[in-house]
């Protein structure tokens, strides 16, 4: 299997339709018997959760929007409105992410990470550090539109702090969505070795503390070609990798964030597959993360699988069987089996 190109570029999380502004009245029209099937799961009193699976269980991103967008037309009612009458629980978190488009559901991922007292930071900085331009000028426009609130006001309320955390640092910078496009002209060897040596500066070569903008300015806003690069360059000078770096130079979730957003430009199913073994670490499960990990990255499961059975000798499947019960174990199943069959 092909892991990734020799020049690697930001992936795209959303279908390519979900970027489309004018969807045609019929969209979705080949799924009105899912939509139909949903509809008898839920009528009544309760619901029949084994149907529900079956029915959006065995889906992808791009056919839940249309789904969405179709059960609305058909029954002039949101399709979340409905699942989120009938279920609860983690099964009921993952079926209202389920029941909604791509974009959506990551905005209701982000709120839900946001509640109660302190956030879920790795829930957050998954979905919004090492995302394309694309990606995320998308997610920010949708977010204001569900809830009338701008997400860097939200983030840097949520992560902030009275000075500003190196996490807030981070995510601001990614939140800007200025990845640089790569031009052979200017992100040149010579550059790379100028930011490397900078990095160092900033970072370890520092006399007190670490100079964390310049540091995140470079990660966030280097394409993942001169990413690469820069990394090479600094393992060549220095010893050790950009990852070795951060974890030398920050610590916490800052720490975790910024080598998740170094691994998502050029490893990222390597930094998915470490995500989701590091919802299943220690004592319990995060279910919160592991849900939003396999239905934001489902598209792409079929290669984090193949890393997370190289990189930890047991697949996806496996973990979420010794994680997970009952329902909701049946559900990401599910998911996972629609892209990434087990032999």
């Amino acid at each position: 299997m092909q892991k990734y190109s020799t020049d690697p570029v930001s992936i795209n999380i959303y279908p390519a339709l979900a970027h489309e502004e004018d969807l045609t009245p019929d969209c979705g029209v080949e799924f009105d018997s899912i939509c139909e099937e949903i509809r008898s799961a839920t009528k009544g009193f309760g619901c029949d959760k084994k149907r529900l699976i079956q029915s959006l269980g065995a889906t992808i991103p791009e056919d839940r929007l249309k789904i969405s967008l179709r059960y609305n037309d058909l029954y002039e009612k949101p399709l979340k409105d409905v699942i989120k009458k009938e279920v609860s629980g983690d099964f009921g978190t993952a079926m209202k992410y389920l029941s909604l488009p791509p974009v959506e559901a990551e905005c209701q991922m982000i709120k839900h990470a946001c509640k109660g007292i302190g956030s879920h930071q790795a829930v957050l900085y998954s979905i919004l550090c090492g995302r394309s331009n694309k990606d995320m000028e998308l997610l920010k426009k949708t977010y204001y539109k569900m809830f009338t609130t701008d997400l860097t006001g939200v983030m840097k309320s949520e992560l902030g702090g009275l000075l500003g955390s190196d996490l807030w640092k981070l995510v601001s910078a990614s939140l800007q969505a200025a990845e640089e496009n790569f031009d052979v002209d200017f992100h040149t060897e010579e550059k790379a070795l100028e930011d490397a040596e900078e990095i160092w500066k900033k970072g370890q070569g520092k006399f007190f503390g670490t100079s964390e903008s310049k540091i995140f300015k470079v990660i966030v806003l280097s394409p993942p070609k001169y990413l690469k690069m820069v990394n090479e360059a600094y393992a060549d000078k220095y010893g050790y990798t950009l990852e070795k770096a951060m974890d030398k130079n920050l610590g916490g979730n800052a720490e975790k964030a910024a080598i998740f957003t170094i691994k998502m430009r050029f490893k990222p199913y390597e930094a998915i597959a470490e995500l989701i073994k590091s919802a299943c670490a220690g004592i319990g499960t995060d279910e919160l993360l592991l849900t939003c990990c396999v239905i934001r990255y489902q598209d792409l499961m079929a290669h984090v699988n193949f890393s997370h059975e190289e990189m930890f000798g047991k697949s996806i499947h496996d973990r979420i069987r010794d994680e997970c019960g009952g329902v909701y174990k049946d559900l990401l199943l599910e998911l996972m089996k629609k892209v990434s069959p087990e032999e």
